[in-house]
């Protein structure tokens, strides 16, 4: 998400800047002892990007606020993150400047989040500032009282006013006089905000403790038919500028095409052009692989810079996904396997660190000769084709992928996308530019890495290398996701104290214990790598990720997306716990939460679990039929719950008959399908205890291997061929 406003706001120099009012410009500096800027040891990237600020941040914590109550001020609360370009816009404009950094310290307490760190902090401001302004990004910048209530808000703020669009220190000085002159008022409002913020939160109408409602299978059609009205059918995808790859939609339309049913075809069918027209544009790093967090145009031509590990790794299922169903004639099979392909590059060669876990994220901008350029690295002219490439094969590059005399990004130069399938001889021609174009452009400057590694966005990444090695027939991802699983469970999990910690620096964890959503998306990673490798100790992790979650964000039967918030938190929410359905950049902690209690479920035949999937899914009527967009990673998991979901063993001795079996299964478009592999080869740890849905399972009397396909642990006969075993799998799709 991005700060509203003009693409590159203009900078005039000194002189052409209006006058400051008499009371900005004759602030001073601060007279309080012991002021300074606090953020030098932080390990945030972003904390230590502004720890040279003139500005004195200090991080977000009591002492902070305790500092705000004694000076009898507000808190100016300003979050960001490491590869936000208009962070780094804000950060040039005004945090830099001395006249302002000394004006916000002498009237406001300044703190500095990084959202990746803590999204709860995140969560509850962006609801307050969208609250406020009816606008949402970042920066955001958002003013609080000592309590931690917010009173006004906003995102970006430039240097000068813009049309509709007040200066930094026109807010500063409005807010500073509200403060000392209407102070009541200002109270007031802010306990006001809160009591409505209050009365949204979900958390109380999500009672895990009693038995849900029957899900209503009719819901998902109706999603899909919503869905088709705000689809964008030429670019694909859905709404209007600026458009954010729909990784959730996507996967519960994969989902829903795998289903036969009267809208299955306008599933597949959205779900093509999406993925086809991110594949070939801006969006989707033609040369390396990687896509960006956003497109500020509606045809996905012109990107945010920023690469983000949670999108990737989502995208990279997705596509992988897209594969397993069997792809169609708008976005071929190998077409999208090759982009999956380059994705999970992408994430290996940019993102992984040499512990084995992958970094957050790249910056949005290159830095050149010491000035930010958002996105530099990326772009190219005619002139810089022909210094790489022959001037013939050049030329053609250039009409081809839409490089002209003029940028379509900046005055520094276009970006490599066709826009549109190649033909035979241009994908000839771009396999051959391609690897020399990259290798020259690894000599420009390169964007900064932020390396601070989140548990949930890994546990992404676990789930989605795992199944595209097995999809794809790349044992090197699979490696990879153990790698960084092995990491979480070494590193980020405490199992004396069942404590997932949300981020680590340096394969050290600190800060914040995990948020609902970190246990989930690393659960259902962990499931997903369980189901590829058969290795138990997977499920094992997985199953006390899902308990410790069970015990730490129910309280009374109730859900929540945090375990014991900061008094701030709750003051600003109206002190009542959050519970946030709706999918953002990454899918919501309830869903999440959802889709790894129904695959623990499956896997451990446990019907309490399976119940409480059933009430979080009780979120999903009233968002299918008004909000699908927001909602997709419910209704991918309510897809998997219609369809059983599958439940799938396979056991005998290790043989290149069982591995086929496997692959096969692995291979099976069956919603929320669950796998379990057994060989009686190796001997299992001691004390491991077998997989619920492996127990009784045996192989053939003659020692081949068989597959059980179950639901609710209610299991066919066996079966024997991979003929079989897929025409069943088809078969229970279809209801039978």
């Amino acid at each position: 998400m991005a700060a509203p406003g003009p693409a590159e706001p203009g900078r005039p120099a000194e002189s052409e800047r209006p006058a400051e009012s008499g009371r900005f410009a004759e602030a001073g500096g601060p007279s309080w002892p012991g002021a300074s800027n606090a953020l030098g040891s932080e390990p945030s990237a972003y904390l230590r990007q502004h720890a040279n600020n003139p500005v004195f941040w200090r991080p977000f914590g009591d002492e902070a606020f305790a500092f705000a109550e004694e000076r009898d001020v507000p808190v100016f609360l300003s979050i960001g993150y490491a590869a936000c370009h208009w962070c780094h816009v804000m950060a040039r404009e005004s945090f830099e400047d001395q006249v302002t950094a000394d004006y916000l310290n002498a009237h406001f307490v300044p703190v500095k989040v990084d959202r990746e760190e803590r999204p709860d902090v995140d969560s509850v401001y962006m609801a307050a500032t969208q609250a406020i302004s009816g606008e949402g990004g970042w920066p955001m910048s958002v003013f609080l009282t000592p309590d931690g209530l917010a009173f006004h808000a906003g995102t970006y703020f430039p240097p000068i006013p813009l049309p509709g669009r007040p200066s930094f220190r026109n807010v500063l000085e409005a807010v500073h006089e509200a403060w000392v002159e209407r102070r009541d008022a200002v109270e007031q409002n802010a306990r006001g905000l809160a009591a409505n913020m209050a009365d949204a939160q979900l958390a109380g109408t999500v009672r895990l403790d009693e038995p849900p409602e029957m899900l209503d299978a009719s819901l998902l059609p109706e999603a899909v038919a919503l869905l088709a009205r705000s689809e964008d059918p030429d670019a694909g995808g859905f709404g209007s500028a600026p458009k954010f790859p729909p990784s959730a939609v996507l996967e519960f339309l994969i989902r829903h095409a795998a289903v036969p049913s009267d809208t299955a075809r306008a599933a597949r069918d959205m779900a093509a052009r999406a993925l086809a027209g991110m594949a070939r544009s801006a969006l989707c790093d033609q040369l390396d692989g990687g896509f960006a967090r956003y497109s500020v145009t509606a045809d996905w031509s012109v990107p945010h810079f920023e690469k983000m590990l949670y999108d990737n790794a989502q995208l990279l299922r997705v596509y992988a996904h897209w594969v397993r169903l069997g792809g169609n004639e708008v976005f071929p099979v190998a077409e999208a396997a090759s982009v999956a392909s380059r994705c999970a590059d992408w994430l290996l060669g940019s993102l992984k660190l040499p512990s084995g876990a992958l970094a957050s994220s790249l910056d949005a901008d290159t830095v050149v000769n010491g000035v930010h350029h958002e996105g530099a690295t990326y772009l190219w002219t005619p002139e810089s084709l022909v210094d790489a490439l022959d001037p013939r094969d050049a030329e053609t590059v250039a009409t081809m992928m839409r490089v002209g005399t003029h940028g379509t990004v900046s005055e520094l130069g276009s970006l490599l996308h066709p826009g549109r399938a190649l033909t035979d001889a241009e994908s000839r021609l771009w396999e051959r530019a391609r690897p020399v174009l990259l290798a020259s452009r690894t000599l420009r400057s390169q964007p900064a890495r932020d390396d601070k590694v989140v548990a949930g966005w890994n546990g992404l990444a676990v789930g989605a290398l795992a199944e595209a090695g097995a999809i794809l027939g790349r044992a090197d991802l699979v490696a990879a996701a153990e790698a960084m699983a092995e990491y979480l469970a070494e590193v980020h999990w405490d199992s004396a104290s069942q404590v997932l910690v949300r981020v680590s620096h340096d394969s050290e964890a600190r800060g914040i214990g995990g948020l609902l959503e970190d246990y989930a998306f690393c659960a259902d990673g962990l499931l997903a790598l369980y189901a590829v490798t058969g290795n138990r100790r997977w499920y094992g992790f997985a199953e006390e990720l899902v308990l410790a979650a069970c015990s730490r964000f129910v309280e009374n039967g109730r859900l929540a997306d945090s375990e014991g918030e900061p008094s701030q938190i709750f003051n600003a929410q109206g002190q009542k716990a959050a519970l946030d359905p709706f999918d953002n950049a990454t899918p919501s902690g309830a869903a999440g939460f959802a889709g790894a209690l129904l695959s623990y479920a499956a896997y451990s035949g446990s019907h309490e679990h399976r119940l409480m999937a059933g009430s979080i899914l009780g979120l999903l009527p009233p968002l299918a039929t008004r909000a699908p967009r927001v909602a997709g990673w419910l209704l991918a998991i309510a897809q998997a719950a219609v369809a059983g979901p599958v439940e799938a063993a396979v056991v005998g001795p290790d043989s290149p008959l069982l591995r086929e079996l496997h692959r096969a299964l692995l291979k099976s478009p069956s919603p929320g399908l669950v796998v379990a592999a057994k060989t009686y080869d190796a001997a299992s740890p001691a004390g491991e205890a077998e997989v619920p849905l492996l127990l009784h399972r045996s192989a053939a009397a003659d020692g081949s291997p068989l597959v059980y396909l179950c639901r609710d642990m209610v299991c066919d006969s066996p079966l024997s061929g991979v003929a079989a075993v897929q025409s069943r799998l088809e078969e229970m799709a279809s209801g039978d």
